[in-house]
């Protein structure tokens, strides 16, 4: 049951909290990619293809971020725009909520602030560009991100293009390990470097539908587990940037981040822009293309985790009004596709034809 959907300091809108009561598909966003990631306009372009691309695929958008004293969970197009324009907004992580609220600051949430109020709220799928992670020489700055955390007490499923390439990607993964944070590879067993489908590093969980991610979710819920889901998603061949050549502007930008002292929030969103610079624009477009790939698969997740919804892949539509029992299974067929899944698989589709309970 959701609690708390709207009071003082908590404000849902009204089309999510219906969606939520109805069991219907919502998909959180995080704002610190519209204020701290992109330059405007592209910040504010991004945001608005996000949430029209999470309706297009039958999901409700739930933006997040702080405005007039209040958590806000759904903004409207002026909110986007004031968060994409303005450069005093304020970036907030789980810690940083409470103050912004109390101050009345206007802020953008990090994915570890963006998971807390997601769960908070009832939301259960949340779609990002990458996480944070351990920054390069955390044994010097101990300047390990809050997102792995977050990710360790908050059971949300996570879509990312893995952690961002400016961090030290092993490190965070042997991190995620010992929080116990299952990490899991969508179509592969690799796991991605954001703006790179490969980063050389092993992942012993991999899946490769929408489907087998919800029955996971599940059975991790069913067994009491706190832990998050992340879900490392990587870009499209056609639209990476090869590890070799992103590296070499990396290895720039760090040295000019050491050479000016920049430490704590500032980081992430320094090394991103300098990086947008060294490639020209091509890393922001990058940057586009991999949150709308996981925008996409968030949104067929969170159709696959409710209870009137069917689940869309690339291989199978399974649809009950045109399904058959076999011996305790349902085939699912479309045109002269058939394949044998079971009953878990196939969710009720409101209006499909002979509508069969599973």
């Amino acid at each position: 049951m959701v609690t708390g959907m709207m009071d003082e300091y908590l404000v849902v809108e009204e089309e999510i909290r219906e969606a939520l009561e109805s069991d219907r598909p919502v998909v959180a966003l995080e704002s610190t990619i519209i204020s701290h990631g992109m330059p405007y306009p592209r910040n504010l372009e991004t945001a608005l293809m996000a949430e029209k691309l999470v309706r297009d695929r039958g999901a409700v958008p739930a933006t997040v971020g702080i405005l007039d004293g209040a958590v806000r969970v759904g903004l409207k197009r002026s909110e986007l725009e004031l968060l994409a324009e303005r450069r005093d907004i304020l970036k907030v992580s789980r810690k940083d909520l409470g103050f912004a609220v109390s101050k009345r600051i206007m802020g953008a949430t990090t994915v570890s602030g963006t998971m807390a109020v997601a769960h908070r709220v009832g939301v259960k799928v949340f779609a990002t560009g990458g996480i944070g992670g351990v920054h390069r020489g955390a044994e010097r700055t101990q300047d390990v991100s809050a997102d792995l955390t977050e990710l360790a007490r908050t059971p949300i499923v996570v879509v990312s293009a893995g952690a961002k390439a400016i961090l030290d990607l092993a490190k965070t993964l042997e991190y995620l390990e010992t929080l116990g944070v299952p990490v899991v590879g969508y179509g592969t067993r690799e796991f991605p470097a954001f703006y790179s489908r490969s980063s050389g590093l092993f992942l012993d969980l991999s899946v490769d539908s929408p489907e087998e991610i919800a029955r996971l979710y599940r059975a991790h819920r069913q067994l009491g587990l706190e832990q998050g889901v992340l879900i490392a998603n990587p870009i499209s061949a056609e639209h990476q940037i090869p590890r070799e050549e992103i590296q070499v502007h990396m290895t720039q930008a760090l040295r000019e981040l050491d050479g000016k002292g920049i430490r704590g929030k500032e980081v992430t969103p320094f090394l991103l822009s300098r990086i947008v610079e060294l490639t020209e624009g091509r890393s922001l477009e990058t940057n586009v293309h991999l949150l709308e790939n996981n925008v996409v698969l968030a949104c067929e997740i969170a159709r696959c985790l409710t209870g009137k919804t069917r689940c869309l892949t690339g291989k199978t539509r399974c649809l009950t009004g045109k399904t058959r029992r076999l011996t305790g299974k349902i085939r699912c067929e479309e045109g002269l596709m058939t394949q044998v899944v079971f009953p878990a698989q196939c969710q009720e589709y409101e209006g499909a034809e002979d509508n069969q309970k599973h």
